[in-house]
């Protein structure tokens, strides 16, 4: 799960930006939690949240094939100096 919304997001920002994904399993509901700059937090959100929608819904196809339930979280956080 998380390799593929590593795929996902990487495509999304590109190969120069920096992101971490943490991934907490607990049986049956895997919580996904991005963590990305506060000026690309937006870029994964989307217009009216239309990409992380749809980044929800193609996680839950491969959470359902698996039998589990997925919680997305998306992070943007303030690069410190």
């Amino acid at each position: 799960m998380k390799e593929l919304l590593d795929f996902i997001i990487r495509n999304i920002l590109g190969k120069d930006s920096k992101f971490e994904i943490t991934e907490e399993d607990d049986g049956s509901i895997v919580k996904l939690t991005v963590k990305t700059a506060e000026d690309e937090g937006g870029m994964v959100i989307g217009k009216q949240g239309k990409v992380i929608k749809a980044i929800r819904n193609i996680l839950r196809i491969k959470a359902t094939l698996e039998k589990k339930k997925i919680i997305l979280l998306v992070n943007p956080v303030a690069e410190q100096s």
